[in-house]
């Protein structure tokens, strides 16, 4: 009986403790072998544009193969729409298209030919239908005026939006895209970001790997990040932006530290006259009124946000593309 294709407990995908351990050399104790991906716990809501983010080599694509069962986990599990994997890849993974590293194709075919050779290969897929799925697909990534041209005279932007179109030839409930702007000039990175749009506004769910933090400032609503083969933070992206902080301008940053500790500011910080802290629930004005009245000489006041960009540093410890 086949597995129930719900929706997991509105998740696409879930991990438990997911890892992959490559072997750095000759083994000679246990725990010897090198993680790449290290105990990592994933929960991908359904319908949403996950941007799955960390610097290369902190583990992205090597997870993206797990999950599709490309290659095997060392330890741990992982569910595709509530059913556990691999004993359910027969019924997961044709629902699922993928873009993975990169898309390959014949340089002297056209887009259709190519997308018609890749459809063949599919054993489930059903031939009858390809003509019209494979037009459906090159229509909804916008290349079905250049069906006919050969490949080598794509453009990048064109030649991305083929690879994505291969994993819409049937119809999918998640897409898995691999770093799909990668090496793109502004007009094909245009292009690709408002084909993720159009994806999910059908009600797909996306998971987008990449590196390039302003790509996923603009299409996705959840993030995951990885650093060193772990994930560091997963939630909405609205809350990885942080909470406003408070800043304080001071002669009397001391005293103005023991009022906010007084308050329950949580993450305060002194450098040199200005104390910061995490604004939280209350509202600026009655802190200001409280360091007055704490005979604080307050000589400015104001509620920063931290940028994305400073988020995502403190998380992985080194910087991010944002271009």
């Amino acid at each position: 009986m086949p597995a129930s294709t719900g929706t997991g407990n509105g998740f696409a995908v879930t991990s438990t403790e997911l890892t992959k351990r490559y072997r750095s050399g000759p083994i000679t104790r246990a725990g010897s072998d090198q993680p790449a991906v290290n105990r990592i716990d994933l929960a991908v809501p359904s319908g949403s544009v996950y941007g799955f983010l960390g610097p290369n080599g902190s583990g992205k694509t090597t997870t993206i193969r797990m999950l599709l069962g490309l290659i095997q986990p060392t330890a741990g599990s992982h569910t595709m729409f509530g059913m556990p994997m691999p004993d359910h890849q027969a019924d997961a993974l044709p629902l699922v298209g993928s873009l993975v590293e990169g898309p390959a194709f014949y340089p002297h075919l056209s887009g259709r030919a190519n997308l018609a050779r890749l459809d063949a290969a599919d054993r489930t897929a059903d031939p009858a239908t390809a003509r019209v799925r494979i037009d459906a697909a090159l229509d909804r990534v916008g290349l079905l005026a250049a069906a006919d041209k050969r490949y080598k005279a794509y453009s990048l932007g064109m030649k991305q939006r083929l690879g994505i179109a291969t994993s819409l030839l049937r119809p999918r409930r998640l897409v898995i895209l691999d770093e799909p702007t990668n090496g793109l000039d502004p007009q094909g990175t245009r292009e690709v970001r408002t084909l993720i749009r159009q994806i999910a506004a059908d009600g797909t769910t996306v998971f987008v790997s990449s590196h390039l933090l302003a790509e996923v400032e603009q299409v996705c609503t959840h993030v995951g990040v990885m650093r060193a083969g772990r994930l560091v933070y997963q939630g909405p992206l609205a809350q990885l932006r942080g909470q406003a902080r408070l800043l304080v301008r001071t002669p009397k940053p001391d005293l103005a530290v023991k009022v906010l500790s007084e308050l329950g500011l949580a993450g305060i910080r002194q450098a040199g006259q200005e104390v910061t802290a995490e604004l939280g629930a209350m509202l600026p004005e009655v802190i200001c009124e409280r360091l007055v009245l704490a005979g604080v000489p307050v000589a400015g006041l104001e509620t920063p946000r931290r940028s994305l960009e400073d988020e995502f540093v403190e998380l992985t410890g080194e910087g991010f593309d944002v271009d």
